[in-house]
């Protein structure tokens, strides 16, 4: 859980901003919440010195990413890195390329907490062998740094990438503010629960919540990006938002259902038309995590049975996850009725 620069700031990012959301993830209920990480995404770099070390840009980061890895631990949180695994990034800066131990040292000397590696300008390497180095890498350093391998879904990371030593790999190319998106994504993830576990996490790209959707369309995305057991690395400028933005990424129950125990990954278990519904088991026994998902321009209503649950027909509890209340018990099913590209999230326990 944290923040990721990229898609509100792109390149246009400096020391100054990164310390400002650092400030507002400590200050606005957000690390009470589960978030840790500011993550750095591309345009940190300047260029290499004459032995080859990577130096941040001294014009947007001119004390150093040491002295802001400092101060973002110094708010309670943690400093996240991007590179690539080629000779540049996707934006033209030093990739890891032929440096790959010295950059992994240099990040751990510096007090990195996480680094993203990207796969631009990578022609000719073959990527189990690049992530597998960077991953060995980062754990000679002796320091623990999450590894977040981005290769964009092409060679399927999500069968070797844990073994690359890799605690989360994209499942896709980037995500983007139009629900439409948010859709084609959710449909690549289908068939990738069998890789997720604790630890090991398949990564459907940084939220888009509080960055153009609708407030339903944010809340649905972070319905189904819980219910997949995805990192939540929000997306939006944290100093800016607004208290319903806020209430979204802070949701406790939601958060609850990502951050389960058990880190098993959802699946699709109904379709109906526009409307789907996604299934999670929960470290709880006999409860299941559930969100009904209207893609449609029109309200819907589903039947959401116990058995394509994987729960035992019979009376079950049913608690609505975003209102926190209790809806009641019902016997074998439950009717939902769903607007238009909105989710609904429910828990239900077996009686």
């Amino acid at each position: 859980m944290g923040w990721n620069s990229w898609y509100n700031f792109a390149c246009n990012i400096n020391e100054s901003i990164i310390r400002e959301q650092a400030d507002a993830m400590a200050s606005n209920g957000m690390i009470e919440a589960g978030y840790q990480y500011i993550n750095i995404d591309d345009c940190w770099q300047g260029k290499r010195d004459a032995k080859g070390n990577i130096q941040s840009d001294p014009k947007t980061f001119p004390s150093g990413i040491k002295d802001l890895a400092d101060y973002v631990h110094s708010k309670g949180l943690k400093l996240g890195l991007y590179t690539d695994a080629g000779v540049a990034t996707c934006r033209g800066r030093p990739g890891s390329e032929g440096h790959v131990e010295r950059d992994a040292q240099t990040y751990a000397q510096w007090g990195v907490d996480y680094l993203k590696e990207d796969w631009c300008y990578a022609s000719g390497l073959n990527p189990k062998a690049a992530y597998r180095e960077m991953g060995a890498a980062l754990i000679n350093t002796g320091r623990p740094i999450v590894f977040s391998l981005c290769d964009v879904g092409i060679e399927s990371p999500w069968i070797w990438g844990a073994a690359a030593g890799a605690n989360l790999w994209r499942t896709t190319g980037d995500s983007s503010n139009q629900f439409s998106r948010i859709l084609a994504i959710l449909q690549r993830q289908i068939k990738l629960a069998p890789y997720a576990e604790p630890t090991h996490w398949n990564d459907p790209d940084i939220l888009q919540v509080g960055r153009g959707m609708s407030q339903s369309e944010d809340r649905a995305q972070f319905s189904l990006w819980a219910i997949l057991a995805a990192p939540l690395l929000a997306g939006n400028d944290l100093t800016q938002m607004s208290q319903e933005t806020l209430q979204i990424l802070t949701a406790p129950e939601v958060i609850a259902v990502d951050q389960d125990p058990a880190g098993i990954q959802g699946t699709k278990v109904q379709e109906t038309g526009q409307l789907q519904v996604w299934s999670r088991p929960l470290q709880e026994k006999n409860t299941r995590a559930v969100v009904i998902l209207n893609r449609g321009p029109r309200y819907g209503v589903i039947a959401v049975n116990w058995q394509d649950l994987g729960l035992a027909p019979g009376v079950a509890a049913v608690r609505d996850l975003w209102e926190q209340k209790d809806l009641g018990t019902y016997d074998n099913s439950i009717d939902a009725g769903v607007e238009s590209h909105s989710a609904m999230m429910i828990k239900v326990v077996e009686n």
